[in-house]
């Protein structure tokens, strides 16, 4: 139930965040480090201040846990997946929600920003991603995954590729734009709970539950 910052030279904590009633299920920083964003169990996003610790705002909407937060490249708005099977998008300044996305057919367990802030990518307990336009609200393209599972995803830096792990551990490369599955970069022994690629795009990391770091070439 609480966040914590951690000064990663020497592993100190630094600070707390406190104040949802349940569960931590995702976080994020703001573009410009000033902000995080976590999401929760209690239903809730909340945003913080990094510097005090102080809670700035609360986002209301969900029906259900919300499983993962994204700013967007201009960190005005912030995106939200739920088990209410809905993204929601929302304005940092007000907290108003200014889009509902519809359209899979079970838990959203994973959403990111393209780097252009025009397009969303999520993953769904559908065995689904999909790629959404943000001002229309309307899913423009439906990726079809082999195997079900809580997995993450992640937009490359060029805004067309990005990568996926199935519920068994599998990293798969994506054309967000064709809807091709590129190839397979292969496999870890158990969940994915996180992945990432460096920011010149060449190569990704994945994260598991078993706490092991792979690097993968992404080219």
């Amino acid at each position: 139930m609480t966040l914590k910052l951690w000064e990663v030279a020497t592993g100190r904590e630094i600070r707390a965040f406190r104040g949802h009633k349940h569960r931590v299920n995702s976080v994020a920083f703001s573009p410009d480090g000033r902000q995080v964003l976590s999401g929760s169990s209690d239903k809730t996003l909340r945003l913080w201040d990094v510097a005090t610790g102080r809670e700035m705002r609360k986002f209301r909407g969900h029906s259900d846990d919300v499983n993962s937060v994204a700013f967007s490249p201009d960190g005005r708005r912030v995106l939200s997946g739920s088990g209410d099977n809905t993204l929601k998008l929302w304005e940092v300044a007000t907290g108003r929600e200014i889009r509902e996305f519809e359209g899979h057919e079970g838990y959203v367990l994973s959403v990111a920003f393209a780097p252009n802030g025009q397009r969303v990518l999520s993953k769904g307990w559908d065995s689904t991603l999909k790629l959404w336009e943000i001002t229309t609200g309307k899913a423009i393209r439906t990726l079809d995954m082999p195997i079900n599972g809580s997995t993450p995803v992640a937009f490359a830096p060029d805004g067309w590729h990005a990568l996926s792990a199935d519920f068994i551990g599998t990293m798969r490369l994506w054309n967000v734009a064709t809807g091709e599955m590129i190839r397979t970069l292969g496999k870890h022994g158990s969940l994915v709970m996180s992945v990432a690629f460096s920011p010149d795009g060449r190569r990704a990391a994945s994260g598991d539950h078993d706490g092991l770091i792979i690097i993968w070439g992404a080219e």
